[in-house]
């Protein structure tokens, strides 16, 4: 366990002994049972879940990888079909429409993180088949600008969601605008499980009755195989703890909203520093802040004076966007990305974070700025 006197980049230790005693409640009534694969409380979670985003269709899957690649087999991606995402993103998410035959194609991003609707209207060929935005951080994309390119050239809109459970633009929850949308439960998200898991959401009923196939090896609810399908269920323990911890969830999502105003209030000023949107600054949006990434211009030394002072970062995805994995045949050249993973990194996101905590590490920050003026 991390010492008192560090802020570690994420807590997983804290976390868990906030709610021991409920977890292992939970933990241990599935165990009692030996409620493992397909029980009640992977029902319950799934209902659950589709009553808070409002939604027809939610099935718990093996992790967010395979809730995209479940997806898009299920909107009938054909080889060869291209879908537009951006580079600013997990490789997951372009790992998926290649393992289900299909061809990412990778957009730019705005100051905001987000995909650049006028990056995805260039890439746009008679190959386009879907425009797939990545909610990332805990933000929601633009999705008037999205649906607008979407339907002037008739492409679906497909959503990897994995970091934006609860996010909403103009009211609306991520995961929710296209013919599906996925979800991550890896243990660092906002609602986390104890390995990995993920969820497929949707209001088509055919898209759903293809996901409940191919998700439990082609069976249909007689136990008859009538597809080709896969294993990819979300195991009944870590539903049942998703399920518990979906009760708190919209506090989760509050304090970390608290965190953020904080990070803004104390940041603000520091002209290196370029912020993520803050909580108030759009009311089309409301951000849920799965991570807080900001931009420096002297990134790598302000990193090692927060080490220094133990206080843990982290720069997202290796600090390599997915156009410049050029092993797997990308050759784009996207400047507003490049830019930005000069500057990016991440300070601590999670709810074990006191009020003290976040005042120490945006006082160490301004520290570093201070020094490096007088040093002047």
């Amino acid at each position: 366990m991390p010492s008192a006197n560090k802020i570690p980049f994420f807590n997983y230790p804290a976390l868990y002994k906030r709610d021991e005693n409920g977890l292992l409640g939970v933990l241990t009534d599935v165990l009692e049972r030996g409620a493992f694969i397909l029980q009640r409380d992977l029902d319950a979670f799934e209902a659950a879940l589709a009553e808070f985003l409002g939604v027809r269709h939610v099935f718990g899957v093996a992790d967010g990888t395979n809730a995209m690649i479940l997806g898009l087999r299920a909107a009938g991606l054909k080889p060869g079909d291209e879908v537009i995402l951006p580079s600013h993103t997990y490789i997951a998410t372009a790992a998926s429409v290649h393992f289900a035959g299909g061809k990412p194609v990778l957009a730019d991003m705005l100051p905001d993180h987000m995909i650049d609707p006028a990056s995805v209207e260039k890439l746009v060929t008679p190959r386009t088949r879907a425009i797939m935005p990545v909610q990332v951080n805990g933000r929601t994309a633009d999705m008037d600008a999205l649906r607008k390119i979407a339907d002037a050239h008739g492409l679906l809109i497909f959503e990897d969601a994995a970091q934006a459970l609860g996010s909403m633009y103009k009211g609306r929850c991520a995961g929710t605008f296209g013919a599906f949308g996925t979800f991550s439960f890896y243990p660092a998200k906002v609602l986390g499980c104890f390995g990995d898991g993920g969820a497929v959401v949707t209001d088509d009923d055919a898209v759903a009755e293809q996901i409940a196939l191919l998700r439990d090896h082609g069976r249909n609810a007689d136990g008859e195989v009538v597809a080709w399908g896969t294993n990819s269920r979300l195991d009944n323990m870590q539903a049942a703890v998703l399920l518990h911890k979906l009760h708190s969830y919209p506090a989760e999502m509050e304090r970390r909203r608290e965190i953020a105003h904080l990070y803004e209030t104390e940041l603000g000023g520091l002209a290196d520093i370029t912020l993520p949107p803050g909580p108030d600054a759009d009311p089309d949006h409301y951000d849920i802040y799965q991570n807080y990434e900001i931009e420096s211009g002297r990134r790598d030394a302000l990193r090692q004076h927060l080490s220094d002072n133990g206080i843990g970062t982290l720069i997202q995805w290796s600090g390599t966007p997915v156009h410049k994995m050029r092993k797997l045949g990308f050759t784009e050249t996207l400047p507003a990305t490049e830019a930005f993973f000069e500057r990016c990194f991440m300070l601590p996101m999670h709810t074990a974070l006191s009020d003290d905590d976040v005042k120490r590490i945006c006082g160490t920050i301004q520290g570093f700025y201070s020094k490096s003026a007088k040093a002047a």
